[in-house]
């Protein structure tokens, strides 16, 4: 137990040093702030650098269970962050445009990446898995991004957020009836399909408007008198409904978002906001970097490459069609519907996820397994770099 404690902290100094060393770094070069911190990840991490000292036989930087849990509480600290930065008023007026832009970047990468890879010659549950795990859009990342570029109040941020929460929920849906197939697609059930995702839907719904309603109340009472206790409170609000939301079936994120998005017109939300960014200081970096660690390009082949080459390509392609032209329609300029469909690019939890249950299934080869690592890597180191070049006219000579 004590070898695992110093295995921790000693993990959590490397990551975290690591990502504020390559942050200066990367603020001097004018680069986003999170692609120096997702690179010290894979720099430091495990597989690279970190191999090459030791603790007790493990890595200094051990990816154990601890490891990544910290890294989900990064997550959910983010997601708050970004709720916070919506009122629920503005989600709704956004909804339409939001569902849709999120709906065909779901249906789009689905549906195109399950025939592509059906005509490499994966079998129908393989390509099956392998589209679902281009669905899902990494929201954390989109965020940090939109957030270092003074971006967050922008339409197209807006429009990016919304979309990918409901990208989000309808991943999550499409996860869970996938993997509810057990590798046969013969005994599907149309209507068991459906209601899997109705349920989901509503799951989220419900608890949005539970936030929305009771959440103010708790954070803006007259009880908290100490010093820290709106701060703790709200802490643990959006802390229990993540839980909450991981415990039905949604991703965690989505419910520290929706209790961020609830106190976005309250009384206390200048006071939360100020504490939380603080909160962000020390979560987010670490995040990144864990998300970096996880990273491993031992043993990769030119088959390999080949196939995550493709699958790469429908990655950016599907998400850039699928969402960028929805957002055209919407908000009546081609360059804020492109940014839309560059912050939707990267991939990140879900795709993860899915790669492991495929694996751990006997459903997908290790190198399928690999070409998803590979993907959900590379689509996150190369939207920031793109959003930074579509916002480099307009950031002009200010530093990132």
């Amino acid at each position: 137990m004590e070898d695992q404690f110093v295995q921790v902290v000693i993990a959590v100094c490397v990551l975290l040093f690591a990502a504020k060393l390559m942050a200066e770094l990367f603020v001097r070069l004018k680069l986003p702030i999170v692609l120096g911190e997702l690179i010290a990840g894979m720099i430091v991490g495990p597989f690279a650098v970190g191999a090459l000292f030791t603790i007790n036989g493990d890595s200094v930087v051990h990816l154990g269970s601890e490891i990544k849990i910290l890294g989900e509480i990064g997550a959910i600290v983010i997601l708050f962050m970004a709720g916070l930065e919506m009122t629920p008023r503005e989600f709704v007026r956004g909804g339409k445009a939001a569902f849709t832009v999120g709906a065909l970047g779901v249906v789009t990468p689905f549906f195109v990446g399950f025939f592509v890879f059906q005509m490499f010659g994966f079998h129908a549950y393989q390509a099956m898995l392998v589209a679902t795990a281009l669905t899902a859009t990494s929201v954390a990342i989109s965020v940090q991004v939109l957030s270092e570029f003074g971006k967050l109040k922008s339409s197209e941020a807006r429009l990016i957020i919304g979309a990918a929460i409901i990208d989000d929920v309808l991943a999550i849906a499409v996860l869970s009836v996938v993997t509810s197939l057990s590798g046969s697609l013969e005994t599907v059930d149309v209507l068991d399909v459906t209601f899997t995702i109705l349920k989901v839907l509503g799951f989220f719904a419900v608890m949005a408007i539970v936030a929305v309603f009771i959440v103010p109340k708790i954070a803006s009472s007259r009880f908290w008198k100490a010093g820290g206790s709106v701060e703790g409170v709200v802490t643990a609000v959006f802390f229990g409904t993540a839980g909450v939301a991981a415990s039905i079936g949604l991703s965690p994120i989505l419910g520290s978002f929706v209790v961020g998005m609830a106190l976005a017109s309250s009384k206390v939300f200048e006071r939360v906001e100020n504490y939380v960014h603080r909160l962000g200081l020390i979560f987010a970096p670490l995040f990144f970097a864990i998300i970096g660690a996880q990273v491993d390009f031992r043993g990769i082949s030119p088959e390999i490459l080949i196939l995550a080459g493709v699958v790469i390509a429908v990655a950016i392609i599907t998400k850039l069609v699928g969402c960028g032209l929805p957002a055209w329609m919407f908000l009546k300029n081609k360059q804020q519907a492109r940014r839309v469909g560059i912050g939707m690019i990267s991939r990140g939890e879900v795709g993860l996820i899915v790669a492991g249950v495929g694996l751990t299934s006997g459903v997908l080869t290790s190198n399928v397994y690999s070409t998803i690592v590979i993907m959900v890597a590379v689509t996150t180191l190369i939207t920031p770099i793109w959003l930074k070049l579509e916002y480099r006219k307009e950031l002009g000579s200010k530093t990132v």
